[in-house]
């Protein structure tokens, strides 16, 4: 359908847990076809629905040319011992720092046709689905940096130009 604009940080739809998807009508399918284009592009593993404005649980991916979308999501297991690896957001332009993540994750949904979806993976695969997962529960990635990491990161959010 349409690459949609990303929202970025301050607005308030990114801070807000999204509700979940109760009727699979027309508009969800839009909003699948524009989550799939806006991720598509060069440069994205990830796009959930509340970084196009829109508070459903919903997200779209694009990991090592596999593409594809999952709603619903609810992250049912991490494992591994936590780390912290580089990361950055859509939502939070141009910044990158570490973030404490599980290498190993999986997550539970349903696809258009309300039949059940699991996406399970290690390495970057793992961290989009926890990344894409605390944005549908209003979390931003700069929540799992450390104290010291975060406050680089805030820094860096006021001098920005977005």
């Amino acid at each position: 359908m349409a690459v949609r604009t990303i929202r970025v940080f301050g607005d308030p739809v990114l801070r807000q847990a999204c509700a979940p998807i109760t009727e699979i009508d027309e508009g969800v399918h839009a909003l699948v076809a524009d989550l799939l284009d806006t991720v598509a592009l060069p440069g994205r593993a990830g796009v959930a629905a509340p970084q196009i404005g829109v508070g459903l649980r919903a997200f779209s991916y694009n990991v090592d040319g596999v593409i594809g979308y999952i709603l619903n999501p609810v992250l049912v297991e991490v494992s591994g011992e936590p780390e912290p690896i580089g990361e950055g957001c859509l939502s939070v332009p141009n910044l990158w720092h570490d973030a404490v993540r599980h290498p190993h994750a999986r997550v539970t949904g349903i696809d258009l046709a309300g039949d059940e979806v699991e996406l399970e993976g290690d390495g970057l695969f793992a961290q989009m689905l926890q990344h894409e997962t605390d944005h549908l529960d209003g979390m931003l990635y700069l929540a799992r940096l450390t104290p010291e990491e975060r406050k680089i990161a805030m820094r860096e959010i006021r001098e920005s130009s977005w």
